[in-house]
């Protein structure tokens, strides 16, 4: 292990956490998981190395989200696959409160059952290198963590602790300390000792720059003197009235303001030269042991950071593009260099894509899913909607490029990306209010496992009239399928929306209309319905959306599956 002026054992014993004997067969992939901390999506034009190694030769992924952009709630939707909303973890601080920081991760239980668990109990070697969880108290290692480098405190790049296998070791103000290069040789140490082994590894790298204050390595210093953050449209947004209120309340930035933000927009791109050294050092030493071919890499932050736009000086935790959007990129077995996709993903997807991969079961307690079919290139539909959250908002975004938010203050905020990515014109209006979003944010808010993915889905329909297994229905009544998304009206018609009487396979005569302001297909039988009679719905999976997905009503299943309901009339 790397050098220190001090160290000092831990009283508790460190947790058996050598891996399962049974042997792995070396088929199985490896994965390096780079996490950094603050990283927007555009900052990877200062990243060449990294471009060129993972962007290059990897898979891109434009439209990569997270559900709560703060520290701790997204690393803990990292190491669970869940939602906020289920691994019970809000906010960086405890204080007393049981749902932030480290200390409300562990007394959630996550600890017992994450990421690293599931791999180690398959039989992988796993390493932590850097920053853990927020107040992560430093004294323990967790479960499931066979090398574990954990950074204790969070911002400082020299003179810092890290409890290292249990002991507690100073890393000072020498060059050589500084963290980022720590935790690049650490990795290394450990991609080393793993390939040794023969054990398939899964290595969680997470330096803390460019996250405030974001000082540079020395030899940095001064690499990009005079660098200016991006000045968006909605940098020092002119008007922000149909902003919610603690944005209304910010003046106009200063001068004094701007030159401040370039400032520390200057530290940021500095301080991730040596983030960017690392994913090289990291690559090049997978190539060398000969590794690199069965192993994944992936790369990614753990929430965004505002430079001034909407007049947010500095910070995160917002639903605005510039706090959620993240860079995303993966390197790996069969994934086609250079290739990039817009498939809606989120920071749940990371533990079922890594068991998924690893051929180890998923817990039903994710909320995400697995990322695989993307990378390959196969996924014929996916999900297109995610769910936003924050003690005081909750939000849904779109993957046809719409946002709602509900404030709870009551306050609302609609926006198209197609035609305002900015996020500039607040287009909500109480009378023609966003009714499949409003009820689709219903469905997602306290969703868990299954019906997270089920809400999230590309096309559904998620609601009917007459209800599923309804009686006492109208002879006269018409049957309406309403859609999770925008439809493609041409696709929805007698031959894809069609009646029954139960047990028959004759169809009855009816007209078929589609209404696109409610995303909701209409079935108008020719004739009354009988008195006494039960009848079969079925919209079939020649419904599509506007982007041609077909309908699949239970993604959860390897096959595309139709929505078929029954009722009976009065």
């Amino acid at each position: 292990m790397a050098s220190a002026a001090v160290a000092v054992l831990f009283f508790s014993a460190i947790p058996g956490n050598t891996p399962t004997a049974a042997p792995t067969p070396p088929s199985k992939p490896n994965f390096v998981f780079i996490l950094t901390d603050d990283v927007r999506k555009d900052d990877l034009r200062y990243m060449p190395k990294t471009r060129a190694l993972l962007e290059a030769q990897g898979m891109q992924f434009e439209k990569a989200f997270v559900s709560l952009a703060v520290c701790c709630p997204s690393r803990a939707t990292i190491m669970r696959g869940q939602y906020a909303h289920n691994t019970g973890v809000w906010g960086n601080g405890y204080n007393g409160k049981p749902d932030g920081g480290w200390q409300g991760y562990v007394n959630h239980g996550n600890e017992q059952d994450n990421v690293a668990t599931r791999l180690h109990n398959a039989g992988y070697r796993t390493g932590l290198f850097g920053k853990y969880l927020n107040l992560y108290s430093g004294t323990t290692v967790p479960p499931g963590w066979d090398d574990w480098f954990a950074k204790l405190t969070e911002e400082e790049v020299f003179n810092y602790y890290v409890n290292d296998n249990g002991t507690r070791k100073f890393f000072g103000n020498s060059e050589s300390d500084y963290v980022t290069d720590v935790l690049s040789r650490e990795t290394q140490s450990f991609i080393d000792d793993s390939v040794t082994t023969g054990l398939p590894f899964f290595a969680y790298v997470a330096p803390d720059p460019p996250h405030e204050p974001a000082i540079p390595a020395p030899r940095h210093e001064h690499a990009f003197d005079g660098v200016k953050a991006p000045r968006l449209p909605s940098f020092n947004e002119s008007d922000v009235s149909d902003k919610p209120s603690p944005i209304r309340s910010l003046p106009l930035l200063s001068q004094a303001q701007v030159a401040e933000i370039d400032a520390h927009h200057e530290r940021r791109v500095e301080s991730l030269q040596a983030v960017d050294e690392l994913v090289e050092a990291v690559v090049n030493k997978l190539q060398s042991k000969g590794a690199l071919d069965n192993t994944y890499v992936v790369f990614t932050s753990d929430n965004g950071w505002h430079q001034g736009e909407h007049r947010i000086m500095s910070g995160k935790g917002t639903p605005y593009e510039e706090s959620i959007r993240m860079p995303l990129i993966v390197r790996g077995p069969g994934v086609q260099a250079g290739t990039t996709t817009n498939k809606l993903t989120l920071n749940t997807d990371f533990l079922p894509t890594f068991t998924d991969l690893a051929r180890v079961t998923t817990p039903e307690y994710v909320d995400g899913r697995s990322l695989r079919s993307v990378l390959e290139g196969s996924a014929p539909s996916w999900r297109s909607a995610v769910l936003l959250e924050q003690r005081s908002f909750l939000g849904i975004r779109t993957s046809d490029d719409r946002k709602y938010i509900e404030y709870g203050s009551g306050f609302k905020e609609l926006y198209d990306l197609k035609t305002d990515p900015y996020e500039l014109n607040n287009s909500y209006n109480a009378n023609s209010s966003p009714a499949d979003l409003a009820s689709r944010l219903q469905s997602l808010k306290g969703c868990a496992g299954d019906a997270c993915r089920a809400a999230e889905w590309d096309t559904m329909v998620i609601s009917t009239l007459p209800e599923a297994n309804a009686t006492a229905v109208a002879p006269t009544a018409n049957v309406t399928a309403t859609f999770s998304e925008d439809m493609m009206p041409s696709s929805i018609t007698g031959k894809t929306f069609k009646l029954f009487e139960k047990g028959s396979t004759t169809k009855i005569a009816a007209a078929v209309t589609y209404e696109a302001s409610t995303n909701t297909a209409t079935l108008d039988p020719t004739n009354f319905l009988q008195s006494g009679v039960t009848y079969k719905a079925v919209v079939t999976t020649g419904a599509k959306d506007v982007a041609g997905n077909p309908l699949d009503q239970k993604p959860t299943t390897p096959d595309l599956q139709q929505k078929a309901w029954f009722f009976t009339v009065g």
